[in-house]
């Protein structure tokens, strides 16, 4: 089934998207790639993200000791990046453009342009070579698809694309000035459409990934990235790679403890002794996690992660990912695990689907850790949530309904599902979109449900999180009037 026919009023806001920057031309290709330039841009700038293991189309080593000033004006990517060729470790020094396509560069016009005459590398995720004389002399050619799929845990759903460099906007966008003339309704339904927009990419990007691996091993993986906050996204991704779902059942046998106990040892999180201050409990509880590793561990020896791979500093006590994981391990062992079960949702109601989903991860409980937030810690006197009511409702609105959408195993929505999705909380992007949008003083009520912050975020994402001309030559204020005069048709 079509995934327009869930989110119903996603094509009016694309309808829009037709040549205006990288979102529209990723979006074009989305079945080959379903990102956007910015991705690969965040993977060439971090160096948590970006591969070691990279060669150019000649196959020479190719090292980044540094990628260049991120660029937020007109020209190259980024500027005066200085890299290491080949086994002489030659220095090379210049500017670095990234693309999608390696035809990309033609098909933009860089060749004739000077502002990228000192462009030393021609980094893509796709690898095809360009013909002689196309790319600025002494010019590599790098791609990273084969680099990044070696990468274990690497996920671009992982990256927080809003987190790195995006340029000023004008004192008062023409977004804004436009808007001013439109309803609160009209506005509303804007952002109704982009929020749908949103959904409706990430139901397909989970179409192409409910391929490759199925659908009990992307619930896993996805529910788990989920509970992993920004921080430990990538280290639950992961961990859902080393310890995959099927594995996990037949290793278990059905026993919570040993699911947990494999989960937390290929984490590298289970302490590796026993404190003094520890009670009884604490210790009991240690003793028989170790005791139930040590029968699994040689069938996962090559797989335990370091300990850096998480993040615990600046955590709160109760998203320590010990607790996440002891939440979420009896979630899918068993012949009749609870979660996939769940959400093999047939011809059921999809309304109904994700409400009962979402009660069922809220409800997750543990004889440990339900009544503490630590190793050792003292008990609280009533339960503590392992998932908190806010953590459940981010999994449903950016999982399970795209998920069910990409599986087409229930019928299209009806609006009390999309209308009814709980807010995130307010967070930068969000304020900052409606910052641009509707200037400094709105009310926070025009974006109160779920579906509108996911449209601020959508529309952030396609057109403030990418302008370099400080608004000027920005595509959305044409978006907008041909939204308005579509829909008034």
């Amino acid at each position: 089934m079509p995934l327009d026919d869930y989110f119903p009023l996603a094509a009016r806001y694309r309808g829009g998207l037709n040549g205006s920057g990288a979102v529209r031309e990723a979006a074009a290709r989305f079945k080959a790639f379903p990102y956007t330039e910015r991705h690969l841009q965040c993977v060439w700038f971090d160096p948590a993200l970006r591969p070691n293991d990279l060669r150019t189309s000649e196959g020479e080593a190719f090292v980044v000791d540094d990628p260049g000033v991120w660029n937020l004006e007109a020209g190259p990517d980024f500027i005066g990046a200085s890299l290491r060729l080949g086994s002489s470790h030659r220095r090379v020094r210049g500017d670095v453009e990234i693309h999608i396509h390696p035809g990309d560069w033609m098909a933009h016009k860089h060749r004739d342009d000077p502002r990228y005459a000192n462009v030393c590398a021609h980094v893509t995720f796709f690898s095809s070579v360009l013909a002689e004389g196309q790319l600025p002399a002494g010019a590599v050619q790098v791609a990273l698809r084969d680099a990044l799929a070696a990468q274990r845990g690497f996920s671009f759903d992982a990256i927080d694309i809003s987190a790195y460099p995006y340029a000023v906007r004008a004192a008062v966008p023409p977004c804004q000035e436009l808007l001013r003339a439109w309803s609160v309704d009209e506005k509303q339904l804007l952002l109704d459409a982009a929020g749908q927009e949103r959904l409706r990419r990430k139901a397909e990007r989970l179409s192409l990934r409910l391929q490759e691996i199925g659908a009990d091993q992307l619930i896993y993986e996805e529910t788990l990235a989920v509970l992993g906050y920004k921080h430990n996204k990538q280290a639950f991704r992961a961990l859902a790679e080393r310890a995959p779902v099927v594995e996990l059942r037949d290793a278990s046998g059905g026993c919570a403890l040993v699911a947990q106990a494999i989960l937390l040892g290929v984490a590298g999180l289970i302490p590796q002794r026993l404190l003094p201050r520890w009670d009884e409990r604490t210790r009991s509880h240690v003793r028989a996690l170790w005791d139930a590793w040590f029968r699994h561990r040689e069938r996962w020896a090559d797989r335990i992660m370091e300990a850096p791979a998480w993040r615990t500093a600046g955590l709160r006590p109760v998203n320590n990912p010990v607790r996440r994981i002891a939440a979420v391990a009896p979630l899918f062992i068993g012949a009749r695990a609870p979660l996939p079960r769940l959400l093999d949702a047939g011809t059921r109601n999809a309304l109904h689907v994700v409400k009962t989903a979402g009660n069922a991860l809220q409800r997750a409980t543990d004889g440990y850790w339900s009544r503490r937030l630590s190793w050792g810690g003292k008990e609280t006197q009533s339960p503590t949530a392992l998932i908190g009511k806010d953590r459940v409702q981010l999994w449903v609105t950016n999982f399970v309904v795209p998920f069910l959408a990409a599986d087409g195993v229930v019928a299209p929505y009806d609006e009390a599902l999309l209308g009814e999705l709980s807010p995130e909380g307010d967070n930068q992007i969000v304020r900052q979109a409606a910052l641009n949008l509707f200037g400094a003083h709105h009310p926070a009520s025009w974006y109160r449900s779920g579906m509108r912050k996911q449209g601020l975020i959508q529309i952030f994402q396609d057109y403030c999180l990418n302008d370099r001309s400080r608004c000027a030559q920005c595509a959305f204020p044409e978006l907008l009037r041909q939204y308005r005069a579509n829909s008034r048709d």
